[in-house]
């Protein structure tokens, strides 16, 4: 997959616009329960903690404020069926302002593929960062699946929808010139966030996200994340699910809209989290930190499945 993608990278791609959103996906059953699959090897590979499945979106690898050591001990230590990587993965719009790969995001790559060869379902939903991968729907890189969308049935029957979500951001999808401004005054409040925290640590403190406290007080982006969340839990009611699972505002979240699911899978620049669901169809919104043994619950739900009728 990674040679390909390299390529297409640098090349980068056309964007969706908001008509040319696809139909509603088929909903595809994972494969079959996670004591069937084959055993980790070595003492690389724990994976201490198995899940049915495992959601993770916006990871910037090729960035540097990508925890890709962080997300390697997760994947080493955790295992699912199927895992859905809910779009950018890979940040093309960095990679193209300048080219930085150091061997723990290829570390991630390798893992991620690894996986793949040992049964589990890896599934690669592309968002406006990795959008050079969108032209590649339906095609298979080293056993990795390349998907617009897709529809995720839990373990209950409840039919969730996974998406990137940047189609339903007005700014990405009609001014991108802007979305690219955002994009560079948000990697300017990450350095400067570096910065901050670096004093912090060395005063005792803990760390501190300054863009999640920006996006807290400023009120039009309050009402941005509010108005995207809606956006997105109405689409998939439409679609006929249960619930969405999406990335993209880098905001981890799992909750109910109404009766609908919304899952938010966060970021592995700073929230370091991830949507995982559990063996009898729960979800669960976890974070990974530093060193940590194991995840952090933040929180669990049950989605309820339709009631189909008779």
């Amino acid at each position: 997959m990674w040679p390909a993608f390299t390529t297409l990278a640098q090349r980068g791609g056309a964007g969706l616009s908001r008509r040319d959103l696809p139909p509603p996906t088929q909903s595809v059953a994972p494969p079959g329960p996670t004591a069937g699959l084959a055993a980790s090897d070595g003492v690389d590979e724990p994976e201490a903690h198995r899940y049915r499945t495992l959601w993770l979106s916006d990871v910037h690898l090729g960035t540097r404020d990508c925890k890709a050591t962080v997300l390697l001990e997760l994947l080493r230590n955790c295992h699912a069926t199927t895992i859905y990587l809910v779009g950018d993965i890979i940040d093309g719009w960095q990679l193209r302002k300048g080219w930085y790969w150091p061997q723990a995001h290829n570390d991630v790559v390798q893992k991620l593929l690894r996986k793949a060869r040992k049964g589990s379902r890896v599934v690669f939903v592309p968002g406006n960062h990795d959008e050079f991968a969108r032209h590649y729907a339906g095609l298979h890189f080293g056993g990795i699946e390349v998907l617009s969308d897709a529809v995720h049935l839990t373990a209950g029957g409840a039919r969730l929808w996974v998406v990137h979500g940047d189609w339903f951001d007005g700014v990405v999808m009609h001014a991108r010139w802007l979305a690219h401004l955002g994009d560079a005054l948000y990697v300017f409040t990450l350095k400067l966030n570096r910065w901050l925290n670096h004093v912090r640590h060395r005063m005792g403190f803990s760390y501190w996200s300054l863009s999640q406290y920006l996006k807290g007080k400023v009120k039009n982006a309050v009402s941005y994340i509010s108005h995207f969340e809606q956006l997105l839990a109405e689409e998939a009611s439409r679609r006929g699910c249960e619930g969405v699972v999406c990335g993209h505002i880098h905001r981890a979240e799992l909750r109910r809209i109404g009766s609908l699911v919304y899952a938010n899978c966060g970021d592995w620049v700073e929230s370091l989290t991830a949507v995982a669901e559990l063996d009898n169809g729960a979800l669960q919104l976890l974070m990974w930190t530093p060193a940590s043994a194991s995840p952090r619950v933040l929180a669990e739900l049950l989605p309820g499945a339709r009631a189909c009728a008779s």
